[in-house]
């Protein structure tokens, strides 16, 4: 893998792989080149970042097939489609399924570039958001049943009173919990507790005492 980042291109047709891929490998990208969706799936190894390139249709397995395929195996990269013909159904199901970009045949190099760099970003920032989440579980592990319960309730929105309230204990109670929270998530501030858990959803204990968000 290149520093740029690596590229897989599935297409059947052998004069567009061979164009497509003489092109990005002149611009440093890291290229694996595959004629069939089959031959991706037996032969591809993972690599971060990376983007897919591929043809829509194809005999045997379609574009979408291997996109289905994909997600049963749990391996998420961006994904650019090309195509000469295809059905509105077929470009609405690829991007219901996550596809980033769908691209009419013939492509222009620099459009079909300007895809794959916004796609390369786009894994960068979900390798990212995976380690910093995975980081983030094993720090959440740390805390106790009590620290847990209060985290769940600022993330909500909570202030230290309604939280007080809630668990019918002292403020300056939740104040010391909130001071080892923070201590413990390695973070400063709520602010920064609220980036560093984006998209982070706690294992919450069901509390009947929990406070209401006023309408």
């Amino acid at each position: 893998m290149t520093a740029k980042g690596h590229v897989f291109l599935v297409d059947d047709d052998h004069d567009i792989r061979l164009s497509i891929t003489d092109v990005l490998r002149h611009l440093g990208y890291g290229v694996s080149d595959f004629a069939s969706a089959a031959s991706f799936l037996q032969q591809a190894q993972r690599y971060s970042p990376a983007v897919l390139v591929l043809d829509m249709r194809m005999p045997l397995m379609t574009g979408l097939d291997l996109q289905k395929a994909l997600l049963e195996k749990d391996w998420s990269m961006p994904i650019i489609y090309m195509s000469g013909d295809s059905q509105n159904q077929e470009i609405i199901d690829a991007m219901k399924f996550g596809a980033i970009d769908f691209l009419w045949k013939p492509i222009a190099h620099t459009q079909l570039v300007q895809a794959i760099d916004k796609g390369l970003k786009l894994d960068v920032q979900r390798h990212a958001d995976q380690q910093r989440l995975k980081h983030l579980a094993s720090l959440y592990q740390s805390l106790s049943s009590k620290e847990q319960d209060m985290f769940a309730l600022m993330l909500l929105g909570h202030g230290n009173k309604d939280i007080a309230a809630a668990k019918s204990v002292m403020a300056d109670t939740v104040k010391k919990h909130r001071a080892q929270i923070y201590e413990k998530l390695q973070v400063h501030s709520l602010a920064q507790l609220l980036a560093f858990c984006k998209d982070f959803t706690p294992t919450q204990h069901k509390d009947q005492n929990e406070p209401q968000t006023q309408k």
